[in-house]
């Protein structure tokens, strides 16, 4: 165990209570130093030695997050089953839940802010274009026990007779592409629009960067805000936007400029030089079944010789790994499930638990891949990472760092011996996956993926 383990004594029994303050393997990214040092610098560190420390309990609520659909007594044993005869506290729910709400929030949102942020270097090709580090930025939401101490906070969908459905919580996070680690994230009620979230997002970009971004996220304020930053930027435009063609460029696109709404603005001359790309895409599935689709993307890569437009539109598909990265967080780590959670505090608690846990999976993963130079970590399955990081925890695995540091690991190796195969052209129909009525959930809902041939015919458009 840990050279700094303390042991008290209860009764005639010495009890090393530091002992289940571990995670398997990923101590080593999260070790206790780390954790000491949060919990210094957020002023949450126990005055007197309690038989559930601050430490344990950080590590206690990160496990929770592993074994999702377990009891706390349950995760509670899974942390204390690979320490062999050392002698433990067995601390009942009640004592695991108020030591939880003892800790509060604060000292997970200062961990996560120290293991976020991009974890791609240059030799992994995709996570960059032309130099430049690729993010995207989106937004989902997570579903919280249906209790009226979170109600009031975390509002319900409001219908025209009432309110239905799990309260909700909104989070949006700036993703790095390729890696599909976490450089930021925010979150809060979900009456507060996705946009709002993202602008406090926009201080982690840079020269270096470049965003991707739905078509929600083209409003004036947001792109003058992003360009400000110094980031270069490639976003879908909505149907609504009517751009006017200032100069037809020779690939089909053209210049124009985003103005603001507010009149005061536009007389001051305020706006936004953009390159406009229009296409149509059509999707051709192996049974025939064709989809055709316009798309209007906005750009401030405006040299159309150093950036074609038929790499932007292929670069743009790429923001799709924020949706694949919400995917692994509420599908494969919290299996669709709803937030164990039942006041505000601890849900916020509980959220950056489920960040922190999926980014050091996710450093886990970017440095096992990084040995292998010319592996896509697109590769590298997060599954076999999250079930082998729990077989770890239970084994209590990997607790004492080695005095030689092993980039791999356990986990590591378990990803590299089963890459998954190069990542090919698929669709999926876009379905309710789940029906806030237990009627509107009978039927057949189609989840299977179709192999699909994309086809991009780009507009040209004439001289003004």
């Amino acid at each position: 165990m840990p050279q700094n383990s303390v042991s008290v004594r209860s009764g005639a029994t010495a009890l090393d209570v530091y002992a289940p303050g571990h995670l398997g393997e990923l101590t080593e990214i999260i070790d206790p130093e780390l954790v000491d040092a949060v919990l210094e610098d957020t002023g949450v560190r126990q005055q007197r030695l309690r038989l559930l420390p601050a430490r344990v309990v950080v590590y206690f609520v990160l496990a929770l997050v592993f074994f999702e659909r377990s009891s706390y007594q349950a995760v509670w044993a899974k942390l204390t089953a690979g320490l062999g005869g050392v002698p433990v506290a067995r601390p009942c729910a009640s004592s695991l839940a108020r030591a939880r709400r003892r800790l509060g929030s604060g000292p997970l949102r200062h961990l996560f802010s120290i293991v976020a942020g991009p974890v791609a270097d240059h030799r992994q090709s995709c996570a960059f274009y032309q130099g430049l580090r690729l993010v995207a930025v989106d937004g989902t939401t997570l579903s919280a026990p249906d209790e009226e101490a979170v109600t009031w906070h975390f509002r319900k969908h409001i219908g025209r007779v009432r309110a239905f459905g799990y309260p909700l919580v909104r989070v949006v996070a700036l993703v790095e592409c390729g890696t599909r680690a976490l450089v930021d994230a925010v979150f809060g009620p979900d009456d507060v629009g996705e946009l709002a979230y993202a602008r406090r997002l926009l201080g982690h970009l840079d020269a270096s960067m470049l965003l991707l971004a739905d078509a929600y996220y083209d409003a004036f304020d947001f792109l003058q805000a992003v360009q400000d930053t110094g980031a270069c930027f490639v976003l879908r435009s909505t149907r609504k936007r009517r751009p006017t063609v200032r100069r037809a460029l020779p690939d089909g696109s053209y210049l124009t400029a985003v103005l603001p709404r507010r009149h005061r603005a536009r007389a001051s001359g305020q706006r936004v030089q953009v390159r406009v790309v229009e296409a149509w895409l059509t999707v051709v599935l192996a049974d025939g079944t064709r989809r055709t689709e316009l798309w209007r993307l906005l750009t401030n890569l405006l040299d159309a010789d150093s950036h074609p437009a038929d790499d932007l539109l292929r670069l743009y598909h790429r923001r799709w790994q924020a949706e694949t990265a919400y995917l692994e967080i509420k599908s494969t780590i919290l299996g669709g499930r709803v937030l164990r959670a039942r006041t505000p505090d601890g849900i916020t608690q509980e959220i950056y638990a489920l960040l922190v846990t999926y980014q050091v999976l996710r450093l886990a993963m970017a440095d096992a891949t990084a040995t292998r130079p010319g592996i896509d970590p697109d590769r590298a399955s997060f599954t076999i990472a999250l079930n082998t990081a729990r077989d770890l925890v239970i084994q209590a695995a990997g607790v004492i760092a080695d005095t030689v540091i092993d980039l791999v690991g356990t986990i590591g190796r378990h990803v590299l011996a089963d890459l998954m195969p190069d990542r090919r052209t698929r669709t999926r129909p876009r379905v309710v996956k789940r029906a806030i009525s237990k009627y509107n959930a009978k039927g057949t809902i189609d989840r299977t993926s179709y192999k699909a041939t994309i086809s991009i015919n780009i507009l040209t458009t004439p001289e003004p």
